[in-house]
This record gives structure tokens, sequence and C-alpha cells, in this order.
């Protein structure tokens, strides 16, 4: 059977009449005559196929079918507000959901903050966030599964992309506590010419992992990788267990394992950067606040 469509008109028409059980004040309450009134309500009697109110001489009621109908007509008025109201907050920036995807290190950093602080400003916005490295987000943002990533070293050469820079960072050596060099304030680059690393893999994060190798050709050396790791936390703990050295962002000092030591290295005028990064086309105007907690906007590129 096909279902009668009510326009919206008669149906506030209809529950306005239903509280007031007067035409005269319903009218009024509805800025209207009285007989444009008495025509919806006629109309949308005649879509029931029933009465919808009683009337005699100085008495309105509703009918069995208007007692029925009542309830349902003023959840549909209900939910139509506040669907309105939701798509308002939305469209500006107040609501909605955002999914984010981050770098494991960040949540050694800013995502702490930045997490409560954007919820504080937009309570009714919902967070999605997913861990995933650098190369990963990228992927997501371009197939639109993620709407922001943050990430490490993002490419310079992505017209689909903005980015903002978040922060910048030293690197630093991570060593085994026990090794000679960690009782040393700084290290030396070329002090590690000798020994073997353990690094993520070029493939998660090339421009950060392109980084660390250009700080090794700088002493003079090619890292000899023996073992790779997708995360920051497993090449800490990789380190620990002796298998290796690493050059790791400053943040991963907050990794705190009881055998691991973090020190300065000598080429610390080399920064890594953190970005977010979000498509260029997006229409998600939750974007703008993000990056308002962040302190930050978007880079101008040549």
């Amino acid at each position: 059977m096909d279902r009668p469509e009510i326009p919206l008109a008669q149906l506030y028409a209809f529950v306005v009449l239903a509280e007031e059980l007067h035409f005269g004040h319903a009218a009024t309450r509805l800025g209207i005559a009285q007989p444009p009134l008495s025509q919806q309500i006629r109309r949308l009697e005649d879509k029931v196929g029933h009465p919808l109110f009683s009337r005699e001489p100085g008495r309105v009621a509703l009918t069995p079918a208007g007692r029925e109908l009542l309830p349902p007509a003023r959840h549909a008025l209900t939910g139509l507000a506040d669907g309105l109201a939701a798509a308002r907050e939305a469209g500006s920036g107040r609501a909605g959901r955002l999914r984010i995807g981050f770098a494991a290190s960040l949540a050694l950093t800013v995502l702490p903050g930045l997490l409560r602080t954007f919820h504080e400003r937009f309570p009714a916005v919902r967070l999605d966030i997913q861990e995933m490295t650098t190369t990963p987000q990228l992927a997501a943002l371009r197939e639109r599964t993620i709407d922001v990533g943050l990430l490490r070293e993002p490419p310079a050469d992505d017209a689909a992309l903005g980015f903002a820079t978040v922060l910048t960072e030293p690197f630093v050596a991570v060593l085994p506590s026990a090794h000679p060099l960690a009782r040393q304030r700084t290290v030396r680059v070329e002090q590690l010419a000798d020994l073997p690393f353990v690094l993520l893999p070029r493939t998660v994060g090339p421009s950060l992992y392109d980084q660390i190798a250009g700080l090794c050709a700088a002493a003079g050396f090619t890292p000899e990788v023996v073992q790779h790791a997708v995360e920051w936390q497993t090449v800490c703990a990789l380190v620990e267990t002796g298998l290796g050295v690493s050059l790791a962002p400053e943040s991963v000092r907050r990794i705190r394992l009881k055998g691991v030591a973090y020190r300065r290295i000598d080429l610390d005028a080399t920064l890594t950067r953190v970005a977010a990064a979000w498509r260029k086309d997006t229409q998600n105007p939750l974007i703008p606040g993000l990056l308002e907690v962040l302190g930050t906007g978007p880079e101008q590129r040549p």
C-alpha cells in the first residue's frame, strides 16, 4: 500500500489544533486565518480517511482517529526539529564526526592535549581515532577513509593535500643503557657507524627514513639495518634487548624503558616535522576547528 504524503504544514496545524482544541486560538498561534486552518485539517482528514476532530457548537474534540494520530505526529515534528538542529550544528562545524589518523609517537606528545582541548570546545563532535603510520595515512586521505592525518614528514609534492606544521623536533640516539655511548651526554652520529641499527621500514615513512639515512650519510656512513619495526615503541624495545641502536624523533624519550638511554646528537640542527594533513577538496566543516585547536593554519607552498 502506498503511504500518503502529508505536508508538514498540515501535520503541524493538526498538532496545534489538537493542543488548543479551538480553531480561533490555533489559527492565531499558527499566524494564519481560520479558513486556511480548516482547509488544512480537511485535507489531512481526507488523507486519513476519517475525521480527526468532532466539531460541535462551542466544542472541538479529538476523535479516536485523531487521538491515535497525535503521538506519532508529535514524534515526527520533534524528530524533524532535532534533525534540523543537528544539521545546523554539523554545517557550522560544531557537531558531526571527524576521523583522525595519527602516528603512534604523537600519543606521547600532542595527541592527548589535542583531543582534550578539542572535546572541550566541540563536545558534540564525535572523534574516530585510528593509529596509522605516514604512508597508510596518506592512502587513507586519498581514499577518504579519514578526514585528517597527523603524520611525520609529509610529501612535498602532493597537490591534492593541504598541510599545516604542528611541531618540529630534533633527533636523538637510542641506545641500550649498558652501552658505553650511553655514558655520554651527547653522541656524535659518526660514533654509531659500526653499530647495527633498528629502524622503521622506509615503506611506512619514506621521508622520515630518508632523513635518518641523511644524518648517517652526513656522518660518513650508511647504517646497517638488522631489524625493522613499524612503531617506535617496538624499535625502542628491540634496542633494549641489545639488538642494535637507532636514531629517532626526540619525543620517543617518553617511551620509558629501563634498559634504554636517549642521548642528544651533535647534528641536532636537523629537525623532523609533524604535520596535519587533509584533502584540499574536503567539505568537512570540522577541519578548521581542529586546526584552530592545533594553533596552526594551512601552509603556503609555491
